[in-house]
């Protein structure tokens, strides 16, 4: 099948677009993408996002808002009419509290009847239902895609939200690990914003700050890091309100410490809890990849190689809204597509609803 798979995150910059060609069924999936675009969110349609995500929107203004969504998301993909046999939507998170409750937004209707095919979306409920987190849902995909027989490797994404999952050399799913380790890129728009900024580029501003070490220490020691895996976050938790930052402290320092905050935590879910399992690599993806002051910090803080997606010959940008077109394709073919261990789900799900076009 053609599949174009979209993905939009909890960095709320853009949605991504990936045209990819997928075949054949587990264990063993032919991929190759076709093409990749991203669709920046324009300007009030973001603030919207946002203030959603802060809890500031009334009932009126989330049921708007989640037309909204639908309506960009065909607009964006509207090139693609033709070209596809299946479309997999992620949808915009805008609450995550699991296992009480999850909600992305995006009505799949619009994209449906623009591309007259069948979308799959809403994939976190089918997992909240069999007790899981709804997250993370691309473990699967990303053994399918990623896994190498005799390699324990790690995929890490460093979006809003960091999280991690552990591939193993035996290829077992039931081996497959997958968590959220916190903060990603998060913390770190939010800062910037401040400056005016949608993101600190390439952590520049960062590297240019003295990070507050008693400052860094007392984010360390946050519950959240303790909790042992499967485990899962948002910006509900992660947002400098939240932290009660030291609003005194000068932009570039508060950017240093937070990139360090954001590394140290990554490189301590890690010492805690997948070096145990035995790890030879970590391939990392998202935007974070591209901030070489944040990739510095954990190449330092690890123990093993770190590598950015290109490094490995791959897109960073790739990840994500691939995994969901195997999300989708897989649903499609009515087949597990969550694995239960790493959302703590009673089985593995089959996870996304089906929304067809009218025709």
């Amino acid at each position: 099948m053609r599949v174009l798979g979209l993905m939009s995150g909890t960095s709320v910059d853009a949605v991504d677009l990936l045209l990819c060609d997928l075949e054949g069924r587990p264990p063993k999936l032919t991929w190759r993408v076709l093409q990749h675009k991203e669709a920046p969110f324009p300007a009030l349609l973001r603030a919207e996002i946002i203030r959603t995500l802060k809890s500031q929107a009334s009932t009126r203004e989330v049921a708007r808002l989640h037309h909204a969504m639908g309506r960009f998301y065909a607009d964006a993909a509207a090139e693609y009419k033709g070209q596809v046999d299946l479309v997999a939507s992620h949808g915009q998170t805008v609450w995550h509290e699991p296992p009480q409750a999850t909600l992305q937004l995006g009505e799949p209707a619009y994209l449906a009847e623009a591309l007259e095919v069948p979308v799959v979306s809403d994939f976190r409920p089918s997992d909240m239902a069999l007790g899981g987190e709804a997250a993370p849902l691309v473990p699967y995909p990303d053994l399918l895609l990623y896994g190498e027989a005799g390699v324990n490797r790690a995929i890490h994404n460093i979006g809003g939200i960091s999280n991690l999952t552990y591939l193993p050399a035996d290829l077992n799913p039931e081996n497959v690990r997958a968590f959220d380790t916190g903060p990603g890129n998060a913390l770190l728009d939010e800062a910037a914003s401040r400056l005016g900024l949608r993101q600190d580029t390439g952590g520049a501003i960062a590297a240019s700050g003295k990070p507050d070490h008693l400052l860094l220490e007392r984010w360390l020691s946050h519950p959240y890091f303790a909790r042992k895996p499967p485990k899962s976050t948002g910006r509900e938790l992660w947002n400098l309100e939240m932290l009660d930052e030291d609003a005194s402290l000068p932009p570039a320092d508060l950017l240093a410490t937070l990139t360090l905050f954001t590394a140290h935590s990554i490189a301590r879910a890690y010492q805690e809890f997948v070096l145990p399992w035995g790890l030879d690599e970590i391939w990392v993806a998202g935007g974070g990849a591209y901030n070489s002051t944040l990739m510095q910090h954990l190449k330092a803080l690890l123990p093993v190689p770190v590598y950015t997606f290109e490094q490995k010959g791959q897109n960073s940008k790739h990840r994500e809204a691939l995994c969901f077109a195997v999300l989708g394709y897989l649903r499609y073919l009515e087949l597990p597509n969550v694995l239960k261990q790493t959302t703590g789900a009673r089985r593995n799900a089959i996870a996304g609803k089906i929304t067809l076009p009218s025709q």
